[in-house]
C-alpha cells in the first residue's frame, strides 16, 4: 500500500472499529427504546454535527453538489439498519452478524458483473480469507435451523443493502465532500427510520433516563459520525471493493468491546478468526499498478 493511501486506510480502520461498537451502545439503550428507535436516534442525533462538518468543509468553496448517489446511499443505509434489526429479532445475533458480514461478496460481484470493472485475484483471495475468518470468529455461536431461516434471509438482505451503501457513497464522493455525502444521506436515513420506528416499535421512541440518552448520544457520535464519517472519507480515496473487506474489522471490534465493556470472554477460535480477517485484508491491500 502506497504512502498516499495510508491516511484514508487509517480512517477506514478507525471507522470500522467505531461502527463495531454500535451493538454495545444499542444494548445499553435497549431497556427503554425499541430497536428501530435506537437506529433512528443513532442518525438523528448526529445530524447537527454532520451539518457543521459539511459547512466547515465547504467554507469558502461555495455550496457542494448533492446528486442522486448521496440520496440513494441514505435509502440503502436505512434498509441496512432496518433489515439488520429484523434479522436480530428473527435469528441469533451470531447468525445475523455472519450473514450481514457477507456484504463484501455483493460489493465484489456488483463491481465485477454490473460495473464491469476488473477485480484482481488477490482481492478474491483476501475476500475468501475474510469470510473464513468471519465464520471461525462466529462459528461457535452459529446455529442453522428452519425456524431461523427468515432471520438469516434478513441478514443476507442487510448485506445487500450495505453493499449498495458502499457503492453509492463511493459514487457520491466523486462529486461531493465527505461531510456533504454523510449529512445528506443521513437526512434520508433518519426520515425513513422515524417512519419505521413509529410503525413497528410500539411507541418506544422516546428515552426516559439520562443513561439511555447518553448511550444514544455515544451511538450517534462514535458509531455514526465517527464510523460512517470516516468511511466516507476513506471511500473518496480507496477502492470500494477493498474498503468493504476492512469492514470485517467491525466483527473484531464488537468482540473486543464485548470483552472489555460487557465481560464476554474471548475464545481461541475468535483469535484465530481475527487473524484470518487481518490476513485477508493484508492480501487484498491496494498496491501500485494493481486494481
Amino acid at each position: 500500500m502506497g504512502q498516499h493511501a495510508a491516511v484514508p486506510f487509517l480512517a477506514l480502520v478507525l471507522g470500522a472499529l467505531a461502527m463495531g461498537l454500535s451493538p454495545v451502545f444499542v444494548r445499553w439503550a435497549a431497556p427503554e427504546v425499541g430497536a428501530f428507535a435506537s437506529a433512528f436516534w443513532r442518525v438523528a442525533l448526529a445530524l447537527p454535527i454532520l451539518y457543521g462538518w459539511m459547512r466547515w468543509e465547504e467554507a469558502g468553496t461555495g455550496r457542494g453538489r448533492t446528486g442522486a448517489p448521496a440520496l440513494l446511499a441514505g435509502l440503502a443505509f436505512a434498509g441496512d439498519l432496518v433489515f439488520w434489526h429484523l434479522a436480530i429479532l428473527a435469528t441469533t445475533v451470531a447468525n445475523a452478524t455472519f450473514f450481514a458480514t457477507t456484504a463484501p461478496v455483493f460489493v465484489v460481484l456488483a463491481t465485477w458483473l454490473l460495473l464491469r470493472r476488473r477485480v484482481g485475484p488477490a482481492t478474491f483471495a483476501g475476500l475468501a480469507l475474510c469470510l473464513l475468518g468471519g465464520a471461525v470468529l462466529l462459528g461457535q455461536s452459529l446455529a442453522v435451523s428452519p425456524d431461523r431461516l427468515p432471520g438469516d434471509a434478513a441478514g443476507l438482505v442487510t448485506a445487500v443493502f450495505f453493499a449498495a451503501y458502499f457503492l453509492f457513497v463511493a459514487a457520491a464522493r466523486k462529486e461531493a465532500g465527505a461531510g456533504r455525502v454523510v449529512f445528506v444521506s443521513s437526512c434520508v436515513t433518519a426520515a425513513v427510520l422515524l417512519l419505521v420506528s413509529l410503525v413497528l416499535d410500539g411507541g418506544r421512541l422516546w428515552p426516559q433516563s439520562r443513561e439511555v440518552w447518553t448511550a444514544l448520544l455515544l451511538l450517534a457520535l462514535v458509531s455514526h459520525v465517527g464510523g460512517q464519517g470516516l468511511l466516507a472519507v476513506a471511500l473518496g480515496r480507496l477502492p470500494a471493493v477493498f474498503s468493504s473487506l476492512v469492514i470485517f474489522l467491525e466483527a473484531l471490534a464488537a468482540a473486543a468491546a464485548g470483552w472489555v465493556l460487557l465481560g464476554e470472554a474471548l475464545t481461541v477460535p475468535q483469535f484465530a478468526g481475527g487473524a484470518l480477517i487481518l490476513s485477508g485484508i493484508w492480501v487484498a491491500r491496494p498496491r501500485e499498478g494493481r486494481p
